[in-house]
């Protein structure tokens, strides 16, 4: 444990001689993760978004300007909470498929037993462990299936959340408590006046909190808290939605312009880094008050998620937890660019019976609401409304995105690149509060500053199976200072978009998932142009070709090779 007493004698430093101090050498971990948000939606990245709350952690405490996800929802969640790239873990596409681990180990599509969570790993360190939010790392939300990878029986004591991926924000699809599925009609723990999801997680985050310290204040906490604003449906509370009705008449091109001054002011881009390609003419857009209205209701999803972290973040201070309280606050992948229930509705069902209280909601598009309302799609319909299913759409997404390139599903910057936040009062060293960090880091690099911090053991074997090792580096020098040192690249694969960043190189590709087939790669200079507009390929082939092998290593040792697509027959 020699790491542990190290890391504690530097707290103590930082610290002076306080006695709280000293009786919490091991820090308070809350992990929070967005859904489905660009790198420049929040204000301190760039936003006319309002989070002075994610604000304020930032200035008081470090924001990372390379930070990086996997661009996709479900293998990002089990890389967070492994350690691992999400192939290592089982989950190198969507939970929805079921492939034989045998014959493609990474694409088991369900947490496997060579990983173990951030939270199996810190409670034999001493921590009780909660989680709020959307889980999705399983492929069995079934009241009769299997339950063995949900999170009970993955590390964490208490569990509040969704074990699907997406659904309605007013009816969520497989809410569950601890190991039962639920409604908000039947949840005898939680009846708010109204039901909305992102309230529903912040308000139980804040009853963990509570109950944590009325029982057991005397351990540390993991808290693992995963929002599923801003993810489609658009569905936003009024009060919200008018602070921004105004704001997205505009149009895409002057916010996008905006966003790049902004983040021009914060260091956060190179002013003589070129915006990628803008996506929509503003002009030719024949339904502008549904598409203001749609930026309008995904900004007051935003601004009520920052609401909810204000709830923790004021729990914490009540309970004088927020000093020794690692916080990160990260995203799941970039903006989304996918057109679920834009298109306009053909022959709308009929009204059906309302929903009883204990009829499970499995759906995570449903075709009716609960009290039996057809549900509406496309631009005769304004989103925000429990009865609506509507995503904001590729050129809103664009501008989420700003200044980068592509989306969601690759694995150019737009895809994988996210703000990350990281706030410990007693922790982070004052003369470090605001700065940027610009080593390239990524998901994998928090499960293992999670085991560093708190002095935890990441196991070798556990009940026979080999574990398999950390991939990620610690990155607590960068809190007082220092910079983490990375030996290896960063690597990327999903749906055959490939990647390898290397110090200031990175090469990325196209890929084509239903057959395998890839593009060509490209070759850029993230020092020079980091939006990825000038392709250096063809003036180094050299530098490709190391790097192309390096992806081709990495792809065979780590599950990613070989893919379950095309012709290959499911398990």
């Amino acid at each position: 444990m020699h790491r542990l007493v190290s890391y504690a004698a530097a707290l103590l430093l930082l610290c002076g001689s306080s006695l709280h101090a000293q009786e919490k050498k091991q820090p308070n971990i809350i992990v929070i993760l967005a859904d489905d948000m660009g790198y420049s939606d929040i204000g301190c990245y760039g936003s006319e978004i309002q989070t002075p709350t994610l604000d304020s952690l930032a200035e008081s405490g470090l924001k990372f300007s390379q930070f990086y996800n996997t661009a996709r929802c479900c293998p990002t969640r089990a890389s967070l909470l492994t350690g691992l790239y999400p192939h290592q873990a089982g989950i190198g596409h969507m939970v929805t498929g079921n492939y034989d681990p045998n014959q493609f180990p990474g694409y088991h599509q369900d947490l496997n037993d060579r990983c173990q969570t951030i939270a199996e790993v810190l409670k034999p360190a001493g921590y009780t462990t909660y989680m709020t939010g959307k889980w999705h790392v399983c492929n069995n939300m079934s009241p009769d299936g299997t339950k063995h990878n949900w999170p009970l029986q993955r590390g964490f004591d208490h569990f509040y959340g969704t074990i699907t991926g997406a659904g309605s924000f007013y009816d969520p699809a497989a809410l569950c408590r601890g190991n039962t599925l639920i409604t908000p009609v039947n949840d005898k723990d939680y009846q708010p006046e109204s039901y909305y999801y992102t309230d529903a997680i912040g308000d139980n985050a804040v009853s963990f909190l509570q109950q944590h310290e009325e029982g057991s204040d005397d351990k540390p906490f993991f808290l693992y808290v995963a929002f599923t604003a801003a993810h489609w449906p658009m569905h936003a509370l009024p009060e919200d939605i008018a602070k921004y009705e105004d704001l997205y008449k505009k149009g895409y091109g002057e916010i996008r312009k905006a966003r790049f001054a902004r983040l021009k002011e914060l260091g956060l881009i190179d002013p003589q880094w070129e915006m990628a390609a803008r996506a929509g003419t503003w002009k030719k857009i024949e339904h502008k008050p549904w598409e203001i209205q749609c930026m309008a209701v995904y900004a007051a999803m935003i601004d009520r998620m920052d609401q909810n972290i204000a709830k923790i973040t004021q729990q914490l201070k009540a309970s004088d937890e927020l000093d020794n309280t690692l916080v990160f606050y990260m995203q799941d992948n970039g903006g989304c660019a996918e057109g679920v229930g834009r298109q306009s509705d053909k022959n709308l069902p009929e009204p059906r019976k309302p929903m009883g209280p204990d009829e499970l909601q499995l759906s995570i598009i449903p075709a009716f609401a609960r009290d039996g309302k057809p549900v509406r799609h496309g631009p005769e319909n304004m989103p925000g409304p429990y009865d609506t299913y509507i995503a904001y759409g590729r050129n809103w997404a664009n501008v989420s995105n700003t200044p980068f390139r592509e989306y969601k599903h690759w694995v150019h910057e737009g895809g994988i690149s996210t703000p990350l936040i990281v706030h410990w009062p007693v922790g982070i060293a004052a003369s470090q509060n605001g700065k940027l960090v610009t080593t390239p880091s990524h998901l994998i690099d928090i499960m293992a500053t999670c085991v560093d911090v708190a002095g935890a053991d990441y196991p070798q074997q556990v009940a026979g199976k080999e574990i398999t090792p950390l991939q990620g580096i610690s990155l607590a020098p960068s809190f007082t200072g220092s910079e983490p040192q990375r030996k290896t690249p960063i690597f990327w694969e999903h749906e055959a978009n490939g990647a390898v960043r290397d110090g200031k190189w990175k090469i990325v590709r196209y890929g084509k998932m239903g057959s395998g087939e890839t593009q060509p790669w490209e070759l850029h200079d993230m020092e020079a142009d980091r939006t990825e507009q000038h392709d250096l390929a063809s003036q180094h082939p050299e530098i490709v070709e190391k790097m192309a092998a390096q992806w081709d290593q990495w792809a065979h040792e780590a599950n990613v090779l070989p893919w379950p697509w095309g012709n290959q027959k499911k398990k």
